[in-house]
């Protein structure tokens, strides 16, 4: 079609006095939302979703931080004096996966039906209640619950977040927006480090350093609300849910900021729509959909298993070395550097390689790196290693998150991504105690061992079983179509 005849059509809808790529039923708005250029105000939009998950992350770095000034305080143990004769880390731990399986099974149905944006909104609220509560408590088993109640927020907020992520977002640009979005959320984890760093064996105003870690994500639950306030509905949701109107207001503004700022085609290709569009759970547990069902769970567990093992069990792993408490939260941190510079590295390349692929690589890296950290005696080593797994963990996991987003439809997407989540972090949560119990009973190298032995099964299952997503079609697509071009010439 010429560039005077999409005029005319779009001067004919004019006239009738309708934007000429509305419709009644919501088909286009995926293929108009896919059609946008990168502008500020997308980033913009991306950047506060990011600002939510960067205080859940903060928390989820607390799992690994917490617990050691909690020792250093004398309100947790480190050996079988803790609760049920194992360190309190592992409750810890396990108090946090548990709520985060809840908060993410409850909130992707709640999602799904009611909208990402009033989940987002509230959850924060949620875990910055709980947090503050947790506080005031000196005891090791309410601690714990009180944990695991604050975490159930965190696990809404963190399923909310990718599914809103996945459908503001145009298709070519999804792997570098789940990229720098992980990147600005990841920052949480050397901040969580440096205020630990500050405080841990310290009581600024005559309050306890672990209670100054607390405190952070209490204040910031109504900076996060606000934000959250001023963010559009998901369009794809509202689409899906018979809302056209409102999704085509959402889509006409960011059409009009588009096309005010830069390039924006003038006819968005929509003889594709989004396939097996429907709302039935049991969809996931059928044909053609329960393959990748099955597969997404048990390579995202094996992946979380490695990347927790690891990152919530480093502090303590060092110290088993014969480190100290403020060496040992100085080389958390120097470690932890990698979790926001790694993704926004990998968004360069986030959209040439298949998601699975990425995934794959990360998962080489995580377990090369996690046996090399074994033998390792010195603090460059510990600390090169250390980055080294980290940075394949964090390949693997912002691959996965940006992965099994788009296996899913979006009326389906909340409750898949959910569902999900809610598995792999229960399967962390009990891997907790396996972690805990290899610690106290085998040692330092055989947790490394368990942390690449299950970063090498999730390689295989994604290498196997890992079906191509429309986007990892488009990109071997691409590169035939480039390679072909480049034999032409």
């Amino acid at each position: 079609m010429t560039l005077s005849s999409q005029n005319l059509i779009h001067k004919s809808a004019a006239d009738r006095g309708a934007h000429p790529l509305h419709d009644t039923d919501g088909h286009s708005i995926s293929a108009r939302i896919d059609r946008l250029p990168a502008t500020r105000s997308l980033w913009r939009t991306i950047a506060k979703l990011s600002l939510g998950g960067f205080f859940e992350v903060y928390e989820t770095a607390l799992t690994g931080l917490l617990p050691v000034a909690l020792v250093a305080s004398g309100v947790f143990a480190k050996d079988r004096r803790g609760l049920f004769g194992m360190p309190d880390l592992a409750s810890f731990a396990f108090a946090t996966f548990a709520g985060l399986f809840l908060g993410a099974l409850g909130a992707s149905w709640i999602s799904d039906r009611s909208g990402r944006r009033p989940v987002f909104k509230w959850s924060v609220i949620w875990y910055a209640i709980a947090s503050l509560l947790m506080i005031y408590q000196t005891d090791a088993l309410m601690l714990c619950s009180l944990r695991f109640v604050s975490a159930i927020g965190i696990g809404a907020s963190i399923v909310t977040i990718d599914a809103y992520l996945a459908e503001i977002l145009p298709h070519r640009l999804r792997g570098k927006g789940f990229a720098i979005s992980k990147s600005i959320q990841y920052l949480a984890v050397p901040v969580a480090g440096l205020v630990a760093m500050a405080v841990t064996r310290r009581s600024p105003l005559h309050v306890a350093g672990w209670q100054w870690l607390l405190m952070l994500p209490v204040c910031a639950g109504l900076l996060i609300f606000w934000v959250a306030h001023r963010l559009p509905e998901s369009p794809r949701w509202l689409a899906s849910n018979g809302r056209v109107a409102e999704a085509n207001a959402i889509v006409d503004e960011w059409e009009a900021h588009a096309g005010s700022r830069g390039y924006l085609p003038a006819e968005p290709n929509i003889t594709t729509t989004l396939a097996l569009e429907s709302g039935d759970f049991g969809q996931l547990f059928r044909a053609p959909l329960l393959s990748r069902t099955l597969m997404i769970i048990v390579a995202t567990s094996c992946g979380t298993v490695a990347y927790f093992g690891f990152g919530n069990w480093l502090p303590s792993l060092l110290e088993a070395r014969h480190i100290g408490v403020t060496k040992s939260l100085l080389y958390v941190t120097l470690i932890g550097l990698s979790y926001p510079a790694a993704p926004f590295l990998f968004s360069w390349w986030a959209d040439v390689l298949e998601r699975k692929t990425q995934m794959i690589i990360g998962a080489i890296v995580t377990t090369v790196a996690g046996l090399l950290f074994a033998f390792q005696t010195s603090a460059v080593g510990w600390v090169l290693t250390g980055l080294l797994v980290t940075v394949g963990n964090n390949l693997q996991s912002y691959a996965a998150h940006t992965y099994r987003s788009e296996l899913f439809p979006t009326g389906l997407r909340a409750r898949a991504i959910g569902f999900v989540y809610s598995v792999d972090r229960l399967v962390a949560g009990m891997s907790s105690y396996l972690v805990g119990f290899i610690f106290i009973n085998l040692g330092v190298d055989w947790v490394l061992v368990t942390v690449a032995g299950f970063a090498f099964a999730g390689m295989l299952i994604v290498g196997v079983f890992g079906p191509r997503t429309a986007h990892d079609i488009g990109v071997i697509q691409g590169a035939a179509g480039s390679a072909k071009s480049t034999e032409s010439h």
